[in-house]
């Protein structure tokens, strides 16, 4: 087992009495992409400036590839690249000159080889001799996670980082963040974009009012339910749910036309019922199964946090 690239163990940060983050632990695997999701204000972002030490830890432990951030700040510190808001750079200068501006103020030393490097990895080789004025919002999005890779760290945090992108500029940063997770890169990114973590993430965390409260990968999110819901487009939907009531127990069915119907099924069930309806002369012309979204988990998870803190209160 090798050392992950993150380590974050009963994270907590009061503001006077107030709890803003609380007992919130979660680790990261090299390579991995790893959401933070919670609405704004559910603390995402109080999480990652203590991890980054822009903000002091009330309580809690941080290591970055091993190195505990107390006791050894600038190996763990030198392991991170971050992008905590909208990154701003000299706009009169070129890409180039901006990210050799920052690589001359980096603790380790940057080539010029490595500058041309980050920026052909972020897809910006083509425009990095222009003035940062020219680009579009998605490039300076993408030079800011150049800037961030220029000490070649091993992990890289990122708060909020499509925000403003339009879907195509949303789809490209999505396409570096694997490019750099497929390099072996870590990848910490926070975000109440649902959808957009659905397609981004490894695994990842939910967090609601400071606390964490669901943590695992997405596959198994996205998969944790036995039945599915299917539709079927069928010659009459009348007759097909007569069928099916009377002859598949515990089905819930839905008329939704007079050729379609919804069932709420386990996947070994569809073949069944798409035979039984056709033995009954029944034709049927379409099955699609619905695709649960990340939304509908999370608004499961949260409901179900909410309905068990009440019960524990009552």
């Amino acid at each position: 087992m090798g050392v992950n690239s993150l380590e974050v163990r009963s994270l907590t940060k009061l503001i006077g009495k107030k709890k803003i983050v609380d007992d919130v632990s979660f680790s990261i695997k090299k390579g991995e992409i790893f959401g933070l999701l919670g609405p704004n204000g559910a603390g995402k972002t109080t999480i990652i400036r203590m991890i980054v030490s822009l903000i002091k830890r009330t309580d809690g432990e941080v290591r970055v590839n091993g190195h505990n951030l107390d006791g050894q700040f600038k190996k763990a510190m030198s392991e991170i690249g971050a992008i905590v808001e909208n990154p701003e750079f000299y706009k009169y200068m070129s890409g180039y000159k901006n990210l050799k501006h920052y690589a001359n103020m980096a603790i380790k030393e940057v080539s010029d080889e490595r500058i041309m490097e980050v920026a052909r990895l972020v897809k910006l080789e083509d425009a990095i001799n222009q003035k940062v004025k020219t680009y579009s919002l998605g490039m300076r999005q993408r030079l800011g996670v150049a800037q961030a890779l220029l000490h070649n760290p091993s992990l890289l945090i990122l708060d909020e980082p499509t925000n403003g992108l339009d879907p195509q500029g949303i789809r490209e940063f999505r396409d570096y963040l694997r490019t750099l997770a497929n390099e072996g890169i870590s990848v910490l990114v926070s975000s109440h974009l649902l959808a957009e973590m659905q397609l981004m993430c490894d695994r990842f965390a939910i967090i609601e009012k400071g606390k964490l409260i669901h943590i695992s990968s997405m596959k198994e999110t996205m998969e944790e339910d036995e039945k599915t819901e299917v539709i079927f487009e069928v010659s009459s939907s009348k007759k097909a749910i007569d069928v099916l009531r009377e002859e598949v127990a515990d089905t819930d069915i839905k008329i939704l036309a007079d050729d379609q119907f919804s069932v709420h099924i386990e996947k070994a069930t569809i073949s069944t019922i798409n035979k039984l309806l056709i033995s009954k002369d029944i034709d049927v012309y379409g099955i699609s199964r619905v695709a649960i979204s990340l939304e509908d988990r999370f608004l499961e998870i949260t409901n179900k946090e909410v309905r068990e803190s009440e019960g524990v209160m009552q």
